[in-house]
């Protein structure tokens, strides 16, 4: 089971966070810093898998962030390391080469695409067919919904003038 989710910039600013186990807002800070301030830290060269507090921190560099997941320690490694690419897979599908910039001004975007693959840290869909569809549908929902909300607004100033 994955306990949470997080993106951190080499600089050490939290992107992205997805919690899946219960954590007060004390301990995610603590969490944070800890992790960070670890990670960030590791060289280039050593492997991908640390051990803390009794779990196993799976991380990824991709540019300038980290993608950090943290599982049991009995949990495959590997298959986090897949999970971990198959959303910059994705996200990268959908913002072109995703960047930094991405993440912090279409943050809700992330999060939905996030919330398509993994449901409660497990994994929900691993065809990148049906994410990709499932985004493409969402998308266009809500390009229907502002067009129909621009026509509603536009009939209300209508009727009021």
């Amino acid at each position: 089971m994955i306990h949470f989710v997080l993106l951190i910039s080499r600089q050490g600013k939290v992107r992205l966070t997805k919690w899946y186990s219960p954590y007060s807002q004390k301990e995610r800070s603590k969490v944070i810093r800890e992790l960070s301030g670890m990670i960030l830290t590791r060289g280039p060269k050593l492997c991908n898998f640390v051990e803390w507090r009794g779990f196993k921190v799976v991380y990824k560099r991709y540019a300038s962030l980290y993608f950090c997941m943290c599982i049991n320690q009995e949990d495959n490694e590997l298959e986090i390391l897949e999970i971990i690419q198959y959303f910059v897979e994705t996200l990268h599908r959908y913002f072109g080469n995703v960047c930094e910039l991405d993440l912090i001004f279409h943050f809700h975007k992330v999060y939905y695409i996030l919330d398509e693959i993994l449901i409660a840290g497990e994994l929900q869909e691993s065809s990148k067919k049906a994410i990709h569809r499932l985004i493409a549908a969402h998308d266009s929902i809500v390009e229907t919904a502002k067009v129909e909300s621009n026509t509603v607004s536009s009939i209300i100033a209508q009727v009021t003038d």
